[in-house]
């Protein structure tokens, strides 16, 4: 990741050359090309000419290495190609916003607008700032937001400004908002500011909230084919609307169909189930057989359409994860071609030399070590010459995030120990390796739920801690200790936390155990401690391959749930902003006693005999006074569980024109959650698949890369960092060396590695197709682009004309 306090100074001198820089501009391949001799000819009369060339040279090749790194950036994050820094004033504005400490400026200006809502009336009564405290902080947030798109536009140009959707969309609610602040601050008194609502598009368009844009554009590519079956839904619903108002309209004793509108508000509901059988039981009582009206209803409306509009959507779904994935694929595939076009000689044309990709990778991963560079290098050739070929660079993004460590040259920890204790520890290491060990433990683990379930069913109400420690407790936890330490000395600590499940048992075995001091010495703030006991029986799930697939997936989701969740709180958000502003205040006990819920929020105190009884109905805390009160009423209504009597209680006090906000939240939250339902279910389906087609992906270790470095290749790097002057790049590689000498060895294996992610599962599961698409975005381009006459023949094909004459080869 690339950031802006990291290596701003390497840029500032080549910024400065930006403009001055030509593509013909000579850089001797033997001071930068794949060979390490370096030119050094003092005694020449045109000395003071050379070292003036080599200098700019120098600066030119930073550039290069610079603007390849922000190529491969913009591959990696899926940002459009036209919004590349054009020029010096560019660059620095575009480094400037692309470091983490702007992103963290915008979040926190984002944050801090939407938290406003918690002060501005009506504000949490213990939050509430004065009026000009709250209007003051909102225009210095905004002043702060304009300070942002000022340098975006800096960045962009004004003609790519204006062209960049989201931009304009932002720039048109800042404007907004910075109006109604003003109002505010100067009439010193709050009016209806549903725009508020908007403040989440501030957020939405921070750098940390990717996942989030991309839920947003995923729901509303998915909008046509739901749209279509929801319109399907509301026809029918219509239809029984009508024949319900005909048939039951006549029964005067039923309140659900005695007006069209009635009638379709409770079929709406009824939809939902929330109502049902309520609304069936006064017609059912009158006539048996109108039951049929509602059997039909809800198979042809819940258990048809509804089931119909998550096919529909699943299917939508899977065909724009496979398209974005595609998108993707092909933009990472332009990204290095651009960054490639960069870091080839005309000399060497053919490949990219381990002086240039080091000098990419200072740019592009400006904390990676000398030894993790050389490596990575490596690791790309796969034609073991001294160039990266095109090819062998298309697996940059898989290969550069790697983690690289020495193989051990033991293959225990205690390979070195005395020969008694050295066979004491290989015991204890097959003793916990062994399926005998492991079965025994799974059966434990199993008795200890059982004892469990059987000990809390035995409890009464009342105080469940008793200020003894059960004995269970003490004989179960000591297993569970012995089980930790023997799989700790047999396998090594550092072996031992490398697995998840082990890290998970290490986690619950040391609550448990702070579990038992809490009781022992009677610590009732650490009582919920005891609770978590049960998540050993987690362990439980590793038996059968279809549980560990449903935890792998789990884990797997956890990431991309976690924004799912932030897009449904966004919506949440705006409807919470539009409900404060229209229905703040008007729910309240005996609100609604001319309604058909009155019921619920009824608050009576009355006497019976010699006791005071309270009749509490406490529907009226479900209400829109403030915005945490928000958004645990929106939480209620996305349940749907009698979520008619909050609409009803609303409309009640307002008008029948309110149902309307309910309705279209619940629309809103069904597709919302009927997105997330398809994409737990297509990312199920898609790791099943592949586990069907890799049968050999059951011992799931990651993605592991092997490469050997020779004695030789370490001295001939450390020389190369040394005419650089690089002494900490030295010094990291010296120790490989002194290693080798110490073990005697003339070569050291190294071992990278990194998660699977979804990326490379799909490239396993589309690997076929996949060349397809290579092939065609080849043609695509082929036929877009016509080809120049390049200095060099065998590079004419990577250069097309839609790049600026800056991306070009240097000679």
């Amino acid at each position: 990741m690339m950031t802006y306090g990291n290596y701003l100074h390497r840029s500032m001198l080549c910024c400065t050359e930006w403009k001055c820089w030509s593509p013909g501009s000579i850089v001797p391949d033997a001071l930068y090309g794949g060979s390490y001799d370096v030119i050094n000819d003092a005694s020449s009369p045109a000395a003071g000419d050379c070292c003036a060339q080599q200098s700019s040279a120098r600066h030119n090749w930073e550039m290069n290495y610079q603007e390849a790194a922000i190529y491969l950036q913009e591959g990696e994050n899926n940002d459009k190609f036209f919004t590349h820094p054009k020029n010096a004033k560019a660059l620095a504005a575009y480094l400037f916003a692309h470091n983490h400490l702007f992103y963290l400026m915008e979040l926190s200006t984002a944050l801090l607008l939407l938290l406003l809502s918690l002060c501005e009336a009506p504000a949490v009564p213990m939050l509430r700032l004065g009026i000009f405290v709250h209007a003051t902080l909102e225009l210095f947030a905004l002043i702060v937001v304009v300070f942002e798109l000022s340098m975006k536009m800096r960045w962009l140009g004004f003609q790519t400004f204006i062209r960049h959707k989201r931009t304009m969309v932002k720039t048109c609610v800042l404007f907004v908002q910075f109006i109604e602040a003003i109002v505010v601050l100067v009439r010193q008194t709050s009016h209806v500011r549903i725009t508020r609502a908007l403040r989440c598009i501030f957020l939405v368009d921070c750098r940390y909230c990717g996942a989030v844009r991309r839920n947003l554009r995923q729901i509303f590519q998915s909008l046509p084919p739901f749209i279509d079956i929801l319109l399907l839904l509301l026809f029918f619903m219509v239809i029984f609307a009508i024949l319900g108002f005909y048939l039951f309209s006549p029964n005067h004793s039923d309140p659900y169909f005695n007006t069209l509108e009635n009638s379709l508000v409770n079929l709406f509901v009824l939809l939902t189930t929330s109502n049902f059988p309520d609304v069936m039981m006064p017609s059912y009582a009158r006539n048996p057989w109108s039951c049929v009206f509602f059997i039909v209803y809800l198979s042809i409306e819940l258990y048809f359409i509804m089931n119909l509009l998550l096919a529909v959507v699943f299917d939508t779904f899977n065909d724009i994860e496979k398209r974005k994935f595609k998108s993707l694929l092909l933009h990472k595939r332009t990204a290095i071609q651009h960054a490639y076009r960069l870091l080839i000689t005309k000399q060497r044309p053919s490949g990219i030399s381990f002086k240039h990709f080091e000098g990419l990778l200072r740019f592009y991963k400006p904390r990676m070590c000398a030894r993790e560079r050389y490596l990575t290098f490596k690791a790309l050739n796969q034609s073991n010459t001294s160039l990266v070929s095109l090819k062998d660079f298309y697996n940059f993004y898989e290969v550069v995030g790697l983690k690289w460590k020495a193989k051990r040259n033991r293959e225990h920890w205690f390979d070195d120990l005395p020969r008694t204790a050295f066979l004491i520890f290989k015991g204890i290491n097959i003793l916990v390796k062994s399926r005998v060990f492991q079965y025994t433990m799974y059966t434990v683990v199993a008795v200890n739920g059982i004892w469990i379930l059987v000990e809390t069913f035995m409890l009464q109400g009342g105080n469940f801690f008793s200020r003894n420690v059960p004995w269970s407790y003490i004989v179960f936890l000591t297993i569970y200790g012995v089980e930790l330490l023997l799989k700790t000395t047999g396998l090594g600590p550092v072996e031992y936390l490398s697995s998840g499940w082990n890290l998970f048992d290490f986690s619950v075995t040391l609550f448990a155990f702070l579990g038992l001091m809490a009781l022992a010495f009677n610590m009732e703030p650490f009582y919920f401690i005891v609770v978590l006991r049960p998540l050993q029986l987690l362990r439980l799930f590793k038996l059968k391959k279809r549980y560990r697939n449903v935890l792998d997936t789990m884990f797997e989701l956890f990431p991309r749930m976690a924004s799912l969740g932030l897009t449904l709180l966004i919506f949440y958000y705006c409807f919470a902003i539009v409900g404060m502003e229209f229905f703040a205040g008007v729910v309240y006990p005996n609100c609604c006693n001319a309604s058909t819920v009155a019921d619920s929020y009824r608050w009576v105190n009355h006497t019976v005999g010699n006791k005071t009884v309270v009749e509490e109905g406490y529907y009226y805390l479900n209400n829109f006074d403030n915005i945490l009160n928000s958004f645990v009423t929106l939480f209620e209504l996305t349940v749907v569980n009698d979520w008619y009597i909050i609409m009803e209680g609303v409309t009640s006090q307002t008008t029948h024109w309110s149902r309307l906000y309910f309705m279209i939240f619940y629309i809103v939250t069904m597709v919302v959650m009927t997105i997330i339902v398809a994409f737990i279910l297509d990312a199920f389906v898609f790791r099943m698949n592949y586990t069907r087609k890799n049968q050999d992906s059951e011992e799931d270790n990651g993605i592991v890369l092997e490469k050997e470095i020779s004695k030789e290749e370490v001295v001939g790097i450390i020389e190369l960092y040394k005419r650089s002057s690089a002494a900490t790049e030295t010094a990291q590689l010296q120790k490989i060396v002194l290693q080798m000498d110490k073990y005697g060895q003339m070569t050291t294996l190294f071992l990278g590695r990194r998660s699977r992610t979804k990326s490379d599962l799909s490239m396993k599961m589309y690997e076929e197709e996949i060349q397809e698409w290579y092939e065609e975005h080849s043609r695509k381009e082929d036929s877009q682009t016509p080809l120049q006459e390049p200095a060099s023949a065998s590079n004419s094909s990577l250069k097309p004309l839609s790049l600026r004459q800056r991306s070009q080869t240097v000679i």
